[in-house]
């Protein structure tokens, strides 16, 4: 029994191991070295700058912060020095990271050159393992740089920084780095010249200055990293151009399913704001009013009719008008005397002579015969039978004075 227990217990564990070692976390790291120095911004100083000196106190300005860049991991942005070499028309400017005593990383290149018509390029080159292949801007200035009219003087010299590491110019001090997010909305609010523009380009224009850069290039920190290329840090793109493009269209996909998925949950939680709902509810509101409507409207008809009828009754009734009913009673004394006609001009002679009571009589009594004579004469009606006694009735009670003490005598006679 204890051996079955230890072995179920063994090939417990044994299986939780084995999805131990299934499970992998991954972290996503969505920043980059390059993120830390734009090139845009270094265009944009540089079309400002009097000369090269002024260009780096520039880019190491504390309060313009033009670069992010942390490649000792000592907690505080590296300097870059400006190191310059020419060669005819061509002038290339090399940006180096102080890293360590006389170790230093190139980061960003620009290279100017001017043609035989006098029209001067110019193009920001970031270096190869911070920022990709061919990553390059040409900004195009609105206003001409002054920094042009230096640059072929007879006189020139080219600028080689005076500054390395320990040993630096008064103005700069040491600053931490921004998180990037801080970073770029600094170097976009406050740094880059919007009234520039930032041409991204994939070729170098000058030959020169790329054979100029292969043979002063430094690369320490390169060579400490050998692993961290660009290439190696972001398998999915080739520069940092391409990044950035992936960074947009993933944000763009991520909040168009956020909206969709957003939307989806607002529709299945309610049907309020569901169009299709809304309208079979409008829908089925309709046919139910049209429905209702018909049948209310056939009741209302029908009631409209019964009361126009009733209506139309009671005001003959009232008026004391009942042709209908005097041809039932004709028809009905007809049946019961043979002198139809006397008996007939009898009984609305004496409802002419009192019409208070022919108006309340019928509303009380059904009967044709009872609503047609009041009460007191009901029984002359019945009891003349026969034909002679009625003739002789007419002639004492058409008188217009006649009470019912006269009625009363005229049936004691017959």
């Amino acid at each position: 029994m204890k051996t079955k227990v230890l072995n179920i217990l063994f090939a417990f564990f044994s299986i939780g191991g084995i999805f131990a070692q299934d499970v992998t976390t991954v972290r996503a790291n969505s920043t980059d070295i390059s993120d830390n120095l734009d090139l845009q911004a270094v265009a944009s100083i540089f079309g400002e700058s009097a000369d090269l000196e002024d260009f780096e106190r520039r880019l190491n300005n504390p309060d313009l912060r033009i670069s992010n860049l942390d490649l000792n991991g000592d907690n505080r942005v590296d300097y870059l020095r400006v190191v310059e070499s020419t060669e005819n028309n061509t002038h290339l400017i090399i940006l180096q990271a102080v890293l360590g005593i006389d170790v230093f990383q190139d980061v960003a290149t620009i290279e100017v050159e001017r043609d035989r018509h006098n029209n001067v390029t110019v193009q920001v080159v970031g270096d190869v393992y911070m920022y990709g292949p061919n990553y390059i801007y040409e900004p195009i200035y609105a206003v001409r740089p002054a920094i042009f009219n230096v640059f072929w003087v007879s006189s020139y010299r080219p600028y080689y920084s005076p500054w390395y590491w320990g040993y630096y110019p008064t103005y700069y001090t040491y600053w931490n780095p921004y998180p990037v997010y801080r970073y770029r909305s600094h170097i976009h609010s406050y740094v880059i010249n919007t009234r520039n523009s930032y041409h991204y380009v994939t070729n170098r224009r000058s030959s020169r200055a790329v054979a100029m850069h292969n043979s002063r290039r430094q690369n320490a920190y390169e060579r400490q990293h050998p692993g961290t290329s660009f290439t190696s840090r972001n398998t999915n793109s080739s520069n940092r151009h391409d990044l950035v493009q992936g960074r947009t269209n993933e944000v763009a996909a991520r909040g168009t399913s956020s909206r969709d998925a957003t939307q989806r949950a607002s529709t299945v939680s309610t049907g309020r704001n569901n169009p299709s709902v809304n309208t079979l509810r409008d829908s089925n509101a309709s046919r139910t009013a049209v429905t209702s409507g018909g049948n209310n409207s056939g009741r209302n008809n029908a009631q409209q009719a019964t009361v126009r009828s009733s209506g139309s009754d009671s005001n003959r009734n009232t008026r004391g008008i009942q042709p209908v009913r005097q041809s039932a009673a004709t028809t009905s004394t007809r049946a019961s005397a043979s002198s139809p006609a006397r008996s007939s001009s009898a009984s609305p002679a004496r409802n002419n002579s009192k019409p208070s009571r022919s108006t309340t009589v019928p509303i009380r009594s059904s009967s044709p015969a009872t609503q047609s004579t009041p009460s007191r004469s009901n029984s002359p009606a019945v009891r003349s039978s026969a034909p002679t006694r009625s003739t002789s009735t007419p002639s004492r009670s058409s008188a217009p004075n006649s009470s019912g003490r006269s009625t009363g005598r005229g049936s004691s006679r017959g």
